[in-house]
């Protein structure tokens, strides 16, 4: 499929985005989830969400955000699963995408587009990056020698044969990389191969014809863009790519004997199109970052203009790139992609902050779908909604190590940070305040001393919030919004309306007015941890003019946003708490120690 054409030189000026001044424009990804099977919670914790969490909060303070996903469609795991399911692979890759979206729908993700790399678009700019790779000279063909299994009758992609790895003895290494010590791998370095899709062991190697990325002609210029860029990087992701480029990059096969992929285009390599050969699902699903965009401003409803290419050409100046993806998507994000986008010789944007996860674990070991062991995401949502598993999620995300989910940990955050230091202060002051003065926010006394000690701690602890959150140091930002959310309690343990109303009316009254700009306030600055909370809570309150997306510390510390008058109704319990026999039957029913 030869496709439109994009030209090598510079494009037409891409129309202006609507300017904010003194903002910058924020592209942000997180890695695309393979397409086989509803993802689990470590998945989620890895990428999307502190990607959404991140994307929220950006755009809270005013910035131009786009948050692009996609599913990642390629690939033998879709071959196989399509023909366990009796569907093509084409119909199958739609139900599931339509199935994944569902559950991040659930999980309020807010994607500005989750697009699909079996698209159109990708399909393109694939190609196109590939033919530009190849005129420049860092695409070559070359004669393997591959695996092949008479038993399955096909060639077998390298994830597809496992073995012995070579460097750490673990004995379940694919053969494109091992889980287990992270070694890029090609299946020949495998020992005891087998077949991943019959357990056959009789393997032949034949010869066949593939395209390479000569990715060793790219190495100094890969370290170069590290060395200016990964400065503002974490530590887990910096090291990774270092580990790579120290050990050296190696020329690396991007086609593959398969008929699910983007095609190799016949313009270019007749030969290899004719045989059938598609590219490898490493190769083109980074550049569906590209093409998702794409499909986002080719989604616009009529009478909107997208400009997509603005926020990936000749873009260095005008926009700010992260990517957010766990630990064993990284060397492919850091290096391969990047030495992808340099050889074409075009100045597509690259990413400017990899943020990488260590692995959420279920009770200290692997998540397991076969095993039935841990929870997955859909799972989830249906045993609680979804503010709960995001806080807890984020509160305990594995940035620095990896991090165990457990139900008794899973319970304790949710009851002690969630039920009692949040949900039971709104509740608490808003039934109260309707018992003893009626349904609209009391007048009482002009603030005091002790609201001004508050104001002041509020707007401290506000500034960590966001310095945290600009950091993308997520448990810690989480500990920050926890410490707003206890400075509340502290203040009604300290003027104790309940005994103040028996002597001094005017100044509980005043004390509750506090208490509740306090829930105006949670309401707006919670939001990108759980969004569905700071709906009810904010909703509580009838304000006239309620379009506030953001609450500077200066601002915060008046505590006057709700003024005295202002009707209000008490809200649902927001959340409830675990009981012992509700966490021993999850436990009995997903394992655990």
């Amino acid at each position: 499929m030869g496709g439109r054409r994009f030209k090598s030189g510079r494009p037409h000026p891409p129309t202006k985005e609507k300017e904010h001044s003194r903002m910058t424009r924020h592209l942000v990804t997180s890695a695309l989830p393979y397409i086989n099977g509803i993802k689990h919670l470590g998945n989620m914790v890895g990428s999307m969400l502190p990607a959404d969490v991140y994307s929220r909060y950006l755009r809270q303070r005013g910035h131009d955000v786009l948050y692009i996903c996609a599913t990642d469609e390629h690939g033998t795991p879709a071959e196989l699963a399509a023909k366990e399911a009796g569907l093509t692979v084409a119909e199958f890759c739609a139900r599931a995408h339509d199935a994944q979206k569902a559950v991040y729908d659930g999980f309020e993700l807010a994607f500005d587009h989750f697009g699909r790399s079996s698209s159109r678009q990708n399909v393109e700019i694939t190609q196109h990056f590939a033919r530009r790779l190849y005129e420049n000279g860092f695409i070559e063909e070359r004669v393997v020698r591959q695996v092949y299994s008479p038993v399955d009758g096909r060639f077998l992609p390298d994830r597809y044969v496992e073995g012995t790895c070579p460097h750490c003895g673990y004995d379940k290494a694919r053969g494109d990389q091992c889980e287990n010590c992270t070694r890029v791998l090609d299946p020949t370095d495998l020992i005891e191969p087998r077949s991943a899709i019959s357990g056959a062991t009789d393997l032949e190697v034949r010869e066949t014809t593939h395209l390479f990325l000569l990715q060793s002609r790219l190495q100094h210029e890969v370290e170069a863009w590290i060395d200016a860029v990964g400065g503002d990087w974490p530590a887990l992701s910096t090291s990774i790519a270092r580990k790579w480029l120290t050990e050296g990059l190696h020329d690396r096969a991007i086609t593959r004997d398969l008929e699910w992929g983007v095609p190799v285009p016949a313009d270019t390599w007749p030969d290899l199109a004719a045989e059938g050969k598609v590219f490898y699902v490493w190769f083109d699903a980074p550049i569906e970052y590209i093409a998702a965009t794409e499909e986002w401003a080719d989604a616009a409803p009529e009478g909107e203009t997208r400009d997509w290419k603005s926020w990936w050409y000749e873009a260095d100046d005008t926009v700010r790139y992260t990517q957010f993806m766990a630990k064993d998507n990284v060397p492919f994000h850091t290096v391969m992609f990047p030495a992808t986008e340099l050889g074409v010789r075009e100045p597509w944007k690259k990413v400017d902050l990899v943020k990488g996860f260590n692995w959420l674990t279920y009770y200290g070991g692997k998540f397991s779908t076969s095993q039935k062991r841990g929870v997955f995401t859909d799972t989830a949502l249906s045993l609680l909604p979804a503010d709960y598993w995001r806080y807890f999620l984020i509160a305990n995300a594995p940035e620095s190590d990896d991090s165990s989910f457990t139900w008794e940990h899973f319970t304790a955050t949710v009851n002690k940070d969630l039920a009692d230091t949040l949900g039971n202060f709104v509740n608490r002051v808003l039934s109260f305040s309707r018992k003893r003065f009626g349904d609209e926010v009391p007048a009482g006394h002009a603030a005091g001393e002790a609201e001004a000690r508050l104001g002041d701690e509020i707007a401290r602890l506000l500034a960590a919030y966001e310095e945290q959150l600009d950091a993308l140091q997520f448990r810690r930002s989480a500990a920050a919004l926890r410490a707003l959310w206890s400075a509340g309690n502290s203040y009604l343990e300290e003027k104790a309306p309940w005994l103040e109303i028996r002597t001094d009316p005017e100044g509980a009254a005043l004390t509750l007015r506090t208490a509740m700009n306090l829930i105006h306030l949670y309401a707006i600055v919670s939001e990108p941890f759980v969004p569905a909370t700071a709906a009810a809570m904010r909703g509580a309150f009838a304000l006239a003019d309620d379009t506030a997306t953001w609450v500077g510390a200066d601002r915060a510390r008046t505590l006057d946003a709700v003024p005295a008058g202002t009707p209000f109704t008490v809200p649902p319990v927001l959340f409830a708490k675990i009981t012992e026999e509700d966490m021993e039957s999850c436990r009995a029913r997903f394992g655990g120690a």
